[in-house]
């Protein structure tokens, strides 16, 4: 089978392995059909690493994705051949402290796809799952808009452990696919007065299509100024979902006393500074956000629902052997980029 294979910084190319087998009896073969072009792919395609997971090359990254069941072992139940599926990254063990309190997200020993040292991704023609690991479409729900389940059901997640509510304030730093996933989420939840920024003019344009109520560029602009103009009792949440130190910074300024700053992004450097007068003084929470929790299935159901609109955040499609083009648009932020799919 070919495989696409992260072969050095800012490198890709073909490989061949080998088929993969079904080993246990609640295997799945998939023939993947589509994979969303990830912030963290970007991590490891630019720098190798994110925080102490490095990559060793060959590495086939990606994780965002939807396929078509090729195979079941015998013990699969309620999955078909054929059937279509949006794929859940993430295999924990569901025996540790962490799955037996109800945080497989956090599982001790988590295999997830494009993690180094841990699985590889779904940048290969094919590649076996757990069955659980395999959430059937509805048969009117596109697999390449099914990519972005996983990407959505990060942003609920996040805005679930905020407590996201109608009448509340809130601010989203970073308008790229995480950042919009939230915005819509909340949107979707009843929250009115979302304040959204970006570096990129063209993102902000769409968050406001979107439902931001307001917009603004941090280079061309005192953002922080021009928020608490409209919300001098400041922010209840702030949402950094771009992994900047500028961002906490004014996160911790927008922020109201008793407020919650959600981190949602990943950052590329290894430690936070945060301005202990403030965070102390507003009483300050600080809530870090790994991945999702169980919430799959449910930004399956309002994609397919329509509450959510995906289809809005695809901006580029390529073909598997144009990964390496769809790798560099991305890092690059080039060309109006949002979310980029790759289409086998």
């Amino acid at each position: 089978m070919k495989s696409m294979a992260l072969t050095g910084i800012g490198k890709i190319g073909m490989i061949n392995k080998t088929d993969p087998v079904l080993r246990q009896d609640n295997d799945v073969l998939i023939r993947v059909t589509h994979m969303g072009v990830c912030g963290s792919d970007m991590h490891y395609y630019t720098t190798g690493r994110i925080g102490s997971n490095r990559v060793e090359y060959p590495f086939v990254a990606g994780h965002e994705g939807s396929g078509v069941i090729e195979e079941t072992g015998p013990g699969v139940e309620g999955l078909v051949k054929g059937q279509r599926i949006a794929i859940e990254p993430g295999m924990p063990c569901y025996r540790c402290d962490q799955c037996q309190a109800g945080r497989p997200h956090t599982c001790r020993n988590m295999k997830f796809l494009g993690n180094p040292g841990q699985s590889p991704g779904l940048l290969s023609e094919t590649i076996v799952m757990p069955a659980q690991n395999c959430y059937p479409l509805p048969d009117h729900l596109k697999n390449e808009f099914a990519v972005l389940a996983e990407p959505l059901s990060i942003a609920i997640w996040a805005a679930d452990l905020a407590g996201v509510s109608h009448g509340k304030t809130y601010g989203i730093l970073g308008a790229g696919p995480i950042g919009m996933s939230v915005l819509q989420y909340c949107r979707f939840l009843g929250a009115e007065k979302i304040y959204v920024t970006d570096k990129l003019d063209y993102r902000l344009r769409m968050a406001g299509s979107a439902g931001a109520g307001w917009t603004g560029n941090p280079d061309s602009s005192d953002v922080v100024s021009g928020i608490l103009e409209k919300e001098p009792l400041e922010l209840d949440v702030v949402f950094d979902c771009c992994g900047k130190q500028e961002a906490i910074d004014q996160a911790i300024d927008l922020i109201k006393p008793g407020g919650k700053i959600m981190i949602v992004g990943i950052p590329e450097f290894d430690n936070w500074v945060l301005a202990t007068d403030l965070t102390r003084r507003k009483e300050i929470c600080f809530q870090n956000v790994r991945r999702q929790n169980d919430r799959l299935q449910k930004a399956i159901d309002l994609i397919a629902g329509g509450k959510v609109d995906v289809s809005t955040l695809i901006t580029h499609r390529f073909s598997f052997q144009d990964t390496g083009k769809a790798f560099d648009l991305v890092s690059g932020y080039r060309d109006g980029v949002m979310k980029a799919i790759i289409e086998f």
